[in-house]
């Protein structure tokens, strides 16, 4: 393969990946596009009243969970106070010791039940929908009363049917396109957050 050749195909290559990418996000706005507003809602009521967010996946999810708590407990797109949100994919010794003494499956089960409390709101991720842990972790949240959205892809797998709230990208199955449509999820949850708790705002410099 020449280097024209070679040229030729990685450009038909990142053309590939961006539409895929772009149509998972077209899809996920048809078919759950309306459930956004009323997650963003809720969130809001729920940080009005002085409850926390809960979030948690596994590997780019996991990192999925930590940008987001991120724009939370610092700030997105607007100045204003913090807001409570703690990813449970953070404290190394947690995951741990949990994952050594109990099985991995219960990692994040465990720290919902020392952290939630009733009327918190988690976000679980997982493009599988079947992930153990995370399965078990909302298992957890329903038991204490804790609000729970899944953020899911393809069929959206077990979890499609314990959360309150599912947002799901079904046009894939591919993690990578479907986290970076949970991201965009999320900056949208954020700034309609922002939004309703802040209006305006004034904009970060």
């Amino acid at each position: 393969m020449n280097i024209l050749t070679l040229a030729a195909s990685t450009t038909q290559t990142i053309r590939k990946i961006f539409a895929e990418s772009i149509a998972a996000k077209r899809a996920f706005l048809r078919e759950h596009g309306s459930r956004i507003g009323p997650v963003a809602e809720l969130i809001a009521a729920r940080f009005g009243e002085g409850s926390k967010l809960l979030l948690f996946g596994n590997g780019g999810s996991a990192a999925d969970a930590q940008h987001l708590a991120a724009e939370f407990t610092n700030r997105f797109m607007i100045e204003r106070p913090p807001l409570p949100a703690i990813a449970l994919t953070t404290d190394t010794s947690a995951l741990t010791s949990i994952a050594n003494d109990y099985g991995y499956e219960k990692t994040f089960s465990k720290q919902v039940e020392a952290l939630g409390r009733s009327g918190d709101v988690a976000m679980a991720f997982s493009t599988s929908g079947n992930s153990a842990n995370v399965l078990r972790g909302v298992d957890a949240c329903r038991r204490l009363g804790i609000h729970t959205v899944g953020l899911t892809g393809g069929t959206g797998g077990k979890l499609r049917g314990l959360v309150d709230h599912w947002l799901n990208v079904s046009a894939t199955r591919e993690a990578a396109r479907i986290q970076e449509t949970h991201i965009l999820i999320g900056h949208v949850i954020c700034q309609l957050v922002d939004a309703a708790l802040h209006g305006g705002g004034r904009k970060q410099k």
